[in-house]
């Protein structure tokens, strides 16, 4: 008998190819192009030149930070996904990541050491989403009632935020502002997002199952031995705790957790053992597409990456809306 999970691994396999294309595209593309043989010599062998040091002090750490990031990202929006039994949640949209991008304007602006960036993102998010959830509990969860709610939310943070910049000196403006809308040029050390990135695939396939039986609602899945609260306020945590980690490194990223989950979705259905580690692959990927993008559209000049993941992630979640029901947790 054929195991359930088989006929959706080959989709996996596809999206694994994906995320090594992606990055070896962005190790070749750049200010300065790198052919795929010599690529290919220079991952394994220092020959002491400039094409060396260009892949492995700035681009391979930078590729690697943006798979990360985007593969949390990604994570993140799946989990809120399938806490509101809702494709339309997502970290950005919910005000969780504006929520953590108020905290460590804040930290910016008081001039806090670069240390707190990360608990203070933390605090923000889990803030945000403990706001969220009290502002939206009536009795019941309604998860059309919690989407609004987090859409009011993000405006309010999007006024703090503005309101953060308006009382920022000069000379901290545009390190803010470059910061605020996505940017991946100083994370040049991928062991933190890589390891953040780790822990949280590894949790959430821990939790997979159990997200599986909450598809069926809270009464159902408490039938067949769920703590559906104590897996809510886990996936609080969690989902706080992963949207910090990435505004604290590469700052306000939008639609990368919104899109990666939905799309899978949409082509794999709602087994979260397929839809974790795809969603995690295929954020990733999109996050160090656009990155790529970021840095060679306008070469030596670079964009923030959070603009291009906005320019294509508002027309193609548009283009996968008229594809599916919103409104149906698939």
């Amino acid at each position: 008998m054929r195991h359930p999970l088989g006929n959706k691994l080959p989709l996996l396999a596809v999206l694994l190819a994906i995320a090594a294309a992606s990055l070896l595209l962005s190790l070749m593309i750049g200010s300065v192009d790198i052919a795929p043989l010599e690529l290919w010599k220079l991952l394994w062998r220092d020959d002491g030149s400039t094409h060396y040091r260009i892949i492995h002090e700035l681009r391979l750490p930078r590729s690697l930070s943006a798979f990360g990031v985007g593969g949390v990202l990604a994570l993140a929006g799946l989990l809120m996904q399938a806490l509101l039994r809702n494709p339309l949640a997502d970290p950005y949209i919910l005000g969780v990541s504006g929520g953590a991008a108020v905290a460590v304007l804040g930290a910016m602006l008081l001039g806090l050491p670069y240390a707190w960036q990360a608990p203070m993102a933390f605090g923000g998010a889990l803030a945000s989403i403990l706001l969220l959830f009290s502002l939206a509990h009536s009795g019941n969860w309604h998860t059309t009632r919690l989407l609004l709610t987090g859409v009011v939310l993000a405006a309010g943070w999007s006024a703090l935020i503005s309101f953060v910049l308006s009382l920022s000196p000069p000379v901290q403006l545009p390190g803010m502002l470059f910061w605020l809308m996505g940017d991946l040029s100083d994370a040049l050390n991928p062991a933190l997002p890589m390891a953040i990135l780790g822990a949280g695939l590894l949790t959430a396939l821990w939790l997979a199952p159990a997200l599986n039986l909450a598809l069926l609602g809270a009464a159902r899945a408490a039938a067949l031995g769920v703590r559906i609260r104590r897996l809510h306020v886990f996936i609080y945590l969690l989902a706080s705790l992963l949207t910090a980690a990435a505004v604290s490194i590469a700052g306000a990223i939008g639609f990368i957790g919104l899109i990666a989950p939905h799309m899978l979705r949409l082509m794999a259905g709602s087994d979260h053992r397929i839809l974790v580690p795809g969603s995690v692959l295929l954020g990733g990927s999109l996050l160090v597409l656009a990155d790529t993008a970021a840095r060679t559209l306008i070469a030596p000049m670079q964009l923030p990456v959070g603009v291009l993941t906005a320019l294509f992630g508002v027309p193609l979640f548009l283009y996968l809306l008229n594809r599916g029901d919103p409104r149906r947790q698939s």
